[in-house]
């Protein structure tokens, strides 16, 4: 009878059993980062004379902005913050004007020598050793500043007013602080490029399946691209009422600069250049083109594009054009350029002036609710003028003919 061998097993010189790992531990490492996040602000006070005797503990306050993720306001106080100064210093103050718990950030408050020699007063926290380190603020309107930020009788003599006008400019640093552990690539990331593809697809007019005619000439575009960015086109194209005959579809009241113009922004996701478009290189073509483009982007409900428009118009407001854009912010609930506009037209002298265009005109003749909205206007914000007594009932109320012109140029 055979014998069963049985082989023993050897323990290996390498055996993990035989004694404990002697392998080195992994080492790892991080980095806390803490650094600021900077932004400034300058803020513009006009008229400072007149703000004398505002009240002590009153401010005027700047407009709102934002660094590190957190806003911002300026506050001046032309009689001072305390009542125990007197009015004898102006203090000046930098606020979080945001929700925030123990923000910590550095300051610098600067009243611009506005006489050329550089002599700024200058008030920083930066490029400076702080003993206690940067400053907290812990609520929504906490402030760092000074209320004895200038003596009164000094300001008014000095370099830091001119033409009753001073100037601030507020730098804030926030600081952050982040941990970083170790970074084993680099990739650099190109910014996109989306906007120049699209627009390459309406310039090359590759896989266009629709076409409009605009006063006899035709545009080829895209039926997604036009869907995805405007819900008047999705509905024209897609929706239960869709046109049949996308191979020419026919856009009435609309000149064709106008519908090129629109389609660029649909592509491009901005605006082509006016002066190119047109062929006219002057401010009033390109306010014309803004007022167009409007009314067309108000028509194909692209909000950002009207917005945009309005913003364009509101820097433009001219007498010869202000008629007919106050006429255009009432039609299309243009709240603010309809505000702006009044504005420009309240004083006597811009109103006789107005007065006189064919734009004027039209006003009348599309918007009469505007006409007594702008008397009501006038009447609160300046001083009745004869002449405005004169032709108030003749000139605005009765839809007379003032100047026994047509308006050229309608909307």
């Amino acid at each position: 009878m055979g014998k069963i061998l049985r082989e023993t097993a050897k323990p290996s010189a390498n055996s993990s059993s035989a004694c404990p790992s002697s392998a080195a531990p992994a080492t790892t490492s991080s980095t806390s980062v803490t650094e600021t996040v900077r932004g400034s602000h300058q803020f513009k006070i006009t008229g400072y004379s007149l703000s004398k005797g505002i009240g002590i503990g009153k401010y005027m306050a700047s407009d709102v902005f934002s660094v590190g993720g957190y806003d911002w306001a300026i506050y001046f106080y032309p009689d001072g913050k305390s009542v125990e100064d007197n009015a004898t210093y102006v203090s000046l103050f930098i606020a979080l004007a945001s929700d925030g718990t123990d923000v910590r950030a550095l300051f610098e408050l600067t009243l611009l020598d506005q006489s050329g020699k550089e002599r700024h007063k200058v008030h920083s926290h930066f490029e400076r050793t702080l003993e206690s380190g940067p400053y907290t603020l812990k609520y929504r309107g906490s402030m760092w500043g000074y209320k004895r930020f200038f003596k009164r009788t000094a300001l008014e003599t000095s370099d830091y007013l001119k033409d009753d006008c001073l100037s601030v400019n507020c730098s804030v640093g926030v600081v952050r602080s982040r941990t970083e552990g170790p970074k084993i690539y680099t990739i650099a990331i190109p910014p996109s490029s989306i906007g120049q593809q699209f627009g390459q697809l309406l310039e090359n007019r590759k896989g266009s399946d629709v076409n409009f005619e605009v006063n006899g000439e035709i545009f080829a575009a895209h039926k997604l691209v036009l869907a995805a960015r405007s819900p008047v086109f999705r509905a024209q194209l897609f929706g239960p009422m869709k046109d049949q005959n996308t191979q020419c579809i026919k856009v009435e009241d609309m000149e064709a600069p106008v519908f090129k113009a629109l389609l660029h922004f649909i592509y491009w996701d901005s605006l082509p250049d006016m002066h190119e478009l047109t062929g006219l290189n002057s401010k009033w073509a390109s306010t014309l083109m803004a007022q167009h483009l409007l009314a067309a982007a108000d028509r194909y409900g692209l909000e950002r594009l009207r917005l945009t428009c309005e913003a364009s118009l509101c820097e433009d407001v001219e007498i010869n054009t202000v008629a007919t854009t106050l006429a255009l912010a009432e039609q299309h609930h243009c709240f603010q350029l309809k505000a702006v506009c009044l504005k420009f037209i309240a004083t006597s002298e811009n109103l006789r002036a107005v007065m006189q265009t064919d734009g004027f005109e039209y006003l009348k003749e599309s918007c009469p609710c505007v006409l007594t909205e702008l008397l009501e206007y006038v009447a609160r914000f300046t001083e009745h003028s004869d002449f405005m007594c004169k032709h108030r009932n003749e000139a605005l109320l009765d839809g007379s003919d003032i100047n026994g012109r047509r308006v050229k140029q309608r909307l």
